[in-house]
Order: C-alpha cells, then sequence, then structure tokens
C-alpha cells in the first residue's frame, strides 16, 4: 500500500475508462457524458467489407467532436482474424478453385470474351506503328498473331496490358479483363532481376497468393506453388535451377522462368511474344501440350510467334499482319490450307522452303578436297570444363573449327551450347581448357585480349535488345565497332555500317532509331550488322536467326551462305536448335546434358545418328508439334 502524506498527489483516475491509452474505443461506445453530433452515413454500395479470413477494413474511429486526428488506436476491436479451423477450411476452398478454375462447360467458356480491340491505331513520329487493328479474345481459346518484324505484333499484344511506346499517340478502345494479364517477353532477360535468385522471383509472387493461411503454413504452401509452376513450364531439376541467378540460365530456361511467373499468378489472359524462340525440338512440343492444357483450364492465350509449326498446331484463331495492318485473318485450319493475301501465301511459302532446303548452301567443303591439304584451324578448344559456381554444366573434349568451316551447335535448351559459345568469346572465364587462334594461346577472359584478338572472335547475342544501348541511335552504335576495331573514320565507319544494315533489310530511317523504337527482329539483324562490321575470323551466332519470320530468315542465312563463299578466311559457330538451319552448316556438334555426345559432317549425323539423343531429337523435329488442331 502506498501511503500519501503531504506534498504528494493521488494519481488522478482516467475520467473515461473506455478511452484508455492503447486501449481501441468500440465504435458507436462513447464515454458517458459525451454528446455527439449525427453525421450523414454513407450509401451502403461504398462500404468496404473484408473478406474470410483477412483483415477487417482500416476505418478509424473519429469523434463527431473535436480536433484529434484519427490514430491507430482507434481502430475497431473487431479488427482481427477468423479462427484458425475456419481459415483451414477457407484454404482448402480456395486453393481448390485455382486448381478447378475451369469448372463450366466447354461451350460456356469458349463463348466468354475476356478481351477486345477495336479499331487500335498506335502513331510514332508521325508514323502508324499499327493501324485500324481489330482483335476479340475468348476464354479458352488461343489467337495468333504472325507477321514479319516490325509488323506490330508486340505492340497489339502489349496494347492488352495497357502498355505503349513512350510518346505514342494511340487511339482506339481496348478492353482488358479485370484480373491480371500475364506477358512472357520475347527476350526474357530484361524480365529477370539479375541480383536475384530464381527462387526469391518466384516466391515473391507466390507469397502474395497465401496471405490468407495460417503464417506457419504458408512459407510450404509458397514453395509447393513455386515447383508446380517450374513444373507446367517444362523446367526439370527446379531445386536446383533456383538457386541460380537469371544470368546462368540459358535463353530457353529464362522463357520458361518467365512463363512460370505468369502462370503463377494466375492471369486469366496470357500474352506470349516468341516462347518457342530458342527452344529445342522436344522442348517446343512439351511448350505446345503445356499451353494446350492452359488453354483447356479456361485461359486465353495470345500467341506472338513467326513459328508456323507452332501456331498451326496451337491456335484457333491467326491473324496476319503486314506494315502495322490486318491483312487476313480466320479460323488457323482455313488460313494454312487456302491463304487469301498474298503475304500470307509468301509466309507459308518461305517456311515450307525452309524445311526443304538443301544441305548444300553453306556445305562448300562437305565433299572431300581434290588437294591433299586441308585448311588450318583457325580455332582450337582443348578438353573444356566450365562451371557455375560448383557446378560443372559443360565438358568437352577437343574441338576445331577449320577455316572457312561452319559448324552448328545443337542440342536441348540448358545442355551448354550457349556457355561453349561463352567460353570461345572470351564471356566465360570460369573454365579448365586452352583456347588457340591460329596455333596462338587466346586469353581466356575478353578483357585480357588486344584489339586484333578481339575482332577475330565476334558473338551475336541472343537477346539482341540487351546488348544495345537503349539511349544511341542503332547506326552509331553499328558504325562504333569499325571505329574501335578497325580504326575507320566515323564517317567513313557510319557509311560502311549503314550499307552492311541495308544489305539486311533495314532501312535508313529505321537505323536512325533507338533501340525501343526497333522490333526484336531487326534488333537481331542489326547486332549481326554490327559483328560482321568487324571483319572477324569466327563469327559466333547465338540463335541469330529464331526471332525472324521465315522470309526474313530465309535472307539471312543466304547472306550468311554468300559471306562464306566470298570471305575464305571467315568461319561460322552456329548455335541453333532448328535442325532446318543446323542443315546448312558443313558439320553438326550434338550437345546433351553438358556432354557433347555426337560430331561429323551434316550429312552422317543428319542421316545416320549414332546417339539415341540424336536420333531422338531429329524424330521429334520431323514431326509437326501436336495441339489443337490437326
Amino acid at each position: 500500500m502506498v501511503a500519501y502524506g503531504r506534498g504528494l498527489r493521488r494519481p488522478l483516475r482516467h475520467p473515461h475508462p473506455r478511452r484508455r491509452r492503447g486501449r481501441p474505443a468500440h465504435r458507436g461506445a462513447l464515454p458517458r457524458g459525451h454528446r455527439g453530433v449525427p453525421r450523414r452515413r454513407r450509401r451502403t454500395g461504398r462500404r468496404r467489407l473484408g473478406g474470410d479470413g483477412r483483415p477487417q477494413p482500416h476505418r478509424p474511429f473519429r469523434t463527431a467532436v473535436g480536433r484529434r486526428r484519427p490514430r491507430a488506436a482507434h481502430r475497431r476491436p473487431d479488427h482481427g482474424r477468423q479462427p484458425a479451423r475456419r481459415l483451414r477450411a477457407r484454404a482448402q476452398e480456395e486453393e481448390a478453385a485455382h486448381m478447378n478454375t475451369a469448372t463450366e462447360t466447354e461451350t460456356d467458356t469458349h463463348a466468354e470474351l475476356v478481351a477486345e480491340i477495336e479499331g487500335l491505331r498506335v502513331e510514332i513520329d508521325g508514323r502508324a506503328v499499327v493501324d485500324g487493328v481489330h482483335l476479340r479474345v475468348r476464354a479458352g481459346t488461343v489467337t495468333a498473331l504472325i507477321g514479319s518484324s516490325g509488323s506490330g505484333k508486340t505492340t497489339t499484344g502489349l496494347a492488352l496490358l495497357g502498355e505503349y511506346p513512350a510518346g505514342a499517340r494511340v487511339t482506339g478502345r481496348v478492353r482488358a479483363p479485370d484480373g491480371l494479364v500475364g506477358y512472357v517477353p520475347q527476350h526474357p532477360g530484361a524480365a529477370l532481376n539479375p541480383a536475384r535468385r530464381i527462387g526469391a522471383l518466384l516466391r515473391d509472387i507466390a507469397r502474395t497468393q497465401v496471405r490468407h493461411l495460417p503464417r506457419r503454413e504458408r512459407a510450404r504452401t509458397a514453395h509447393e506453388r513455386v515447383l508446380r509452376s517450374l513444373a507446367l513450364a517444362q523446367l526439370p531439376d527446379s531445386e536446383a535451377l533456383l538457386r541460380r541467378y537469371p544470368h546462368q540460365l540459358s535463353g530457353g530456361q529464362q522463357q520458361r522462368v518467365v512463363l512460370a511467373q505468369a502462370l503463377l499468378l494466375g492471369a486469366r489472359v496470357i500474352v506470349a511474344d516468341e516462347p518457342t524462340t530458342g527452344q529445342d525440338a522436344l522442348t517446343k512440343q512439351r511448350i505446345v501440350e503445356r499451353f494446350t492444357a492452359v488453354a483447356r483450364e479456361g485461359i486465353a492465350l495470345v500467341l506472338l510467334s513467326h513459328d508456323l509449326d507452332v501456331v498451326h498446331a496451337l491456335a484457333d484463331e491467326v491473324l496476319v499482319l503486314r506494315a502495322g495492318r490486318v491483312v487476313e485473318s480466320g479460323p488457323a485450319a482455313r488460313v494454312a490450307s487456302a491463304p487469301r493475301h498474298p503475304w500470307t501465301a509468301e509466309l507459308l511459302a518461305a517456311d515450307s522452303a525452309l524445311g526443304r532446303t538443301e544441305s548444300h548452301t553453306m556445305q562448300a567443303d562437305a565433299e572431300p578436297e581434290p588437294h591433299p591439304h586441308r585448311p588450318a584451324p583457325v580455332l582450337t578448344s582443348g578438353p573444356l570444363t566450365a562451371r557455375h559456381g560448383r557446378t560443372t554444366v559443360l565438358r568437352v573434349p577437343e574441338l576445331a573449327l577449320r577455316t572457312g568451316e561452319s559448324l552448328a551447335v545443337v542440342g536441348r535448351s540448358g545442355s551448354g551450347k550457349t556457355t561453349l559459345a561463352r567460353c570461345l568469346a572470351g564471356l566465360h572465364r570460369d573454365h579448365d581448357g586452352l583456347l588457340l587462334l591460329d596455333g596462338t594461346p587466346l586469353p581466356r577472359s575478353l578483357r585480357d585480349r588486344d584489339r586484333d584478338q578481339l575482332a577475330a572472335v565476334q558473338y551475336v547475342f541472343q537477346d539482341a535488345r540487351a546488348a544495345f544501348d537503349e539511349h544511341r541511335p542503332v547506326l552509331d552504335q553499328v558504325a562504333r565497332t569499325a571505329v574501335r576495331l578497325r580504326g575507320l573514320a566515323p564517317a567513313e565507319a557510319a557509311a560502311e555500317a549503314l550499307a552492311t544494315l541495308t544489305g539486311l533489310g533495314l532501312t535508313g530511317d529505321t537505323v536512325r532509331r533507338r533501340p525501343d523504337r526497333l522490333s526484336g527482329g531487326e534488333l537481331q539483324r542489326a547486332a549481326l550488322a554490327r559483328a560482321l562490321l568487324a571483319r572477324p575470323r569466327v563469327l559466333i551466332c547465338d540463335e541469330s536467326t529464331s526471332g525472324l519470320d521465315p522470309v526474313t530468315r530465309r535472307g539471312i542465312l543466304d547472306r550468311l551462305a554468300a559471306l562464306l563463299r566470298d570471305r575464305h578466311d571467315l568461319s561460322l559457330v552456329l548455335i541453333t536448335h532448328d535442325l532446318d538451319t543446323a542443315a546448312l552448316a558443313d558439320r553438326i556438334a550434338v550437345l546433351d546434358a553438358g556432354e557433347l555426345v555426337e560430331e561429323g559432317p551434316t550429312r552422317t549425323v543428319l542421316e545416320t545418328p549414332r546417339h539415341p539423343f540424336t536420333a531422338a531429337l531429329l524424330g521429334r523435329t520431323r514431326r509437326a508439334p501436336s495441339g489443337r488442331t490437326a
């Protein structure tokens, strides 16, 4: 007991017990003697209701008289969560709803219109990139947009996300679903944070979908969702992949990680921009099967692709674009069998011609030469072992590239093709092996090579957009290569760069723009022109024709064949998943899981393969991908 004498004051009791500090006040329970002024009630339609198992709305308690601002302590006392047993029941219901989103009948699902574009016109600097495009997307269907590079496919697809080029003038109407719209970009490396591991990128999305669960169950459920999304995107060995960074993945693996992100979001519409670019035949078949299953679940897919085999296998409707306009549209089977527009017929004919190409285009040395001396090797790699951290990703025995020869490196996505190419170019230093250029040791790192060695080995990246400075015109960046590596004057270098770019099908007006004004296919051609301007001895093309339409791809391959015929000191390394492209080379090397399983002349490898993986790859390529349409 405390005694209070003279000079000590008894502590005053709080005048309002219900309003003690730190205790929230119940709304409407005013202290005794407190006079309140009635105020106008809000309309019922504007009230916000908390979802089952979630916190109630943060509605502060404000007194009718007084100037004190509401604080956190003024929230309602019933601001809490539901009992754990009700949370678990609700979680099971939402999980079942998430796994069975397509409970409606197939007829009703296909009849639902989830996205629509009417009269879309996008102008940049007075030039119409897209003009008068009409597009209707229904749930559970696949709508494909095909056309040449720069025809407006990506601009139309991004309109569904509300994304347009900077400074664009947009007219028309775009109606997208209330839910999320997933997007799989053509260059997925730009969509992945290079400083974070794959697991962290995916868990950030999964955590937002498990907040309704009890805290102790969230981490496990989020991890299960991440693994399921990776499995749906056809990414095996997902546990090891979650620990890697984006730069430690191949281009095809990066694309499938972005696809896993879109599937994890649970979007009603997915815009896939060249989803099979850089994918081998086996992985491409699985992606077609996955997209078919996604469409069966009621998700609409907008496919932007140059791969007409995939379009025929997947699409229900096809729109053919040229110079920003839709020149033909209709059911996929009808467009493939009876095209009505000349441009559509030209696309189909070019694609068929690539499949029937005889392997004499680049094979100048396919048959034994009459003279006894074969060309000397220009680039030789000894037994080479490459690693990503502590993980060994590539083991290749001695490999030699002769002068004037073309070598195609094929294999599944993630088999080590890009890692081998980066080792040869000096972009991957963590490897054991000796590199020789004309018999002289070649430094392992790009930074240790002199100007002549840099010019001798040139690399064309698969992600061409990431290889350009977004603030400078493309022509200036291409010409800079001749200035730095060959010592040309700026004016002379610009003239030669313009001539090279024009030979690859790019106009002077196009190359004077910044990279963000060019399509992915146009940037790939610009990247090839920049490498050619260095006058290299060895040109390494990493999927340099994968993002091109059949007409442009055929022109680029013919251009490379002409360079090999005209320049006898040039050798070519083609990193590709397309066996039709690989058939143009003199020799083929097949990689599987980081191992060189077969290597030899092109005709021998394609006609009489020795390894079972090569036979399986050839068998899958000769069969068109099977999907929704015949």
